[in-house]
């Protein structure tokens, strides 16, 4: 039998780290701590992030206080129209005084990897970025080297100012473990906001307090959290209601689905599911945990159909219906 109470000692013993990073982040970031939450969650369950959002909504900022607060390698990657693969990836260089062929690495290779507005860049060099996400390595005139560990790639495209752009098909939006939009700050944030970034000394710094290997610990640590076979069934029923919505007896669905989630999807709720127990300190996952980051697992894995878009309906109230409908355990 599991001993959860052991598992959950052991987590909150060794995931003090992920309080001290929230910390960190926090005295730079106001507000957005879904956000913030979110970026975690896809560290340790080694998952990549899309985000999406208007402009000047702290995206890259978040992403690079996180990447500071871990002390790891951050490079950030402006996408633009003209970028070709080898200015992601790297490229040979030839010494012509050694008459010696080098190999200059991209930008990819790092652990955090901010890739600015994905979906102003060509299809060809969205592909090399894909690949690498998916393979966690780089093949360079015949060599195949391997990215550094932890390695995250966080995404961001901007919903608005679309002419120009080159939109990510569902297949390729479908290898992000999450799909997270960003919201407007509240009323209440907007003037520690101002307070805090509207002077001319600049932004406060975030100190390194944790480290790449505590992540990579993080990350074996995560695969014990339990996961009880009703948690399992949720997760399955949930994911088939989307396929199969008469049989969850959600049939209205079924003409506003045009496809539903894949065996990916699962596989994504239940590890973001676990990141989510291990940040609030738990050793088992509950209901709570698989409907906070359902939204963003799964709103980009399920397809509406043209009468939905019609009807003015979108997959987050698809997905929602769903939540709504399909009993909890």
């Amino acid at each position: 039998m599991t001993d959860v109470k052991a598992i959950t000692a052991r987590i909150e013993r060794e995931s003090g780290f992920l309080r001290d990073v929230i910390r960190e982040v926090e005295g730079v970031i106001v507000g957005q701590r879904a956000l913030v939450d979110s970026l975690l969650m896809g560290l340790l369950s080694d998952g990549h992030v899309l985000l999406e959002g208007l402009p000047g909504l702290a995206k890259s900022l978040a992403v690079e206080c996180v990447a500071s607060a871990f002390g790891g390698t951050y490079r950030r990657i402006q996408f633009t129209p003209d970028l070709l693969p080898s200015d992601l990836l790297g490229t040979q260089v030839y010494n012509p005084k050694s008459g010696e062929w080098s190999i200059r690495q991209g930008p990819v290779f790092a652990n955090f990897v901010l890739a600015d507005e994905i979906n102003r860049a060509p299809a060809k060099v969205q592909s090399a970025l894909l690949e690498a996400m998916e393979e966690r390595q780089v093949t360079l005139a015949g060599d195949t080297r391997p990215l550094p560990a932890p390695f995250l790639v966080l995404a961001t495209q901007n919903p608005v100012e679309l002419e120009g752009t080159y939109p990510l098909p569902e297949a390729q939006i479908d290898r992000f473990m999450q799909k997270v939009v960003v919201g407007y700050p509240t009323r209440e944030e907007e003037p520690q906001i101002i307070d805090r970034m509207a002077g001319t000394s600049g932004k406060p710094a975030v100190r390194a307090v944790a480290t790449p290997e505590q992540v990579l610990g993080a990350r074996e640590l995560l695969d014990s959290i339990y996961l009880d076979e009703k948690i399992m069934k949720y997760v399955v029923d949930l994911v088939f209601a989307t396929r199969e919505p008469e049989a969850a007896g959600l049939g209205a669905l079924k003409p506003l689905i045009l496809y539903g989630a894949s065996p990916r999807a699962s596989i994504a709720l239940v590890r973001v599911a676990r990141a989510h127990a291990m940040l609030e300190a738990r050793g088992y996952v509950t209901p709570h945990d698989i409907k906070t980051v359902g939204m963003n697992v799964l709103r980009h894995r399920v397809i509406p159909t043209y009468e939905a878009e019609a009807e003015g309906l979108s997959a987050e109230n698809v997905i929602q219906d769903v939540f709504d409908n399909v009993p909890v355990p």
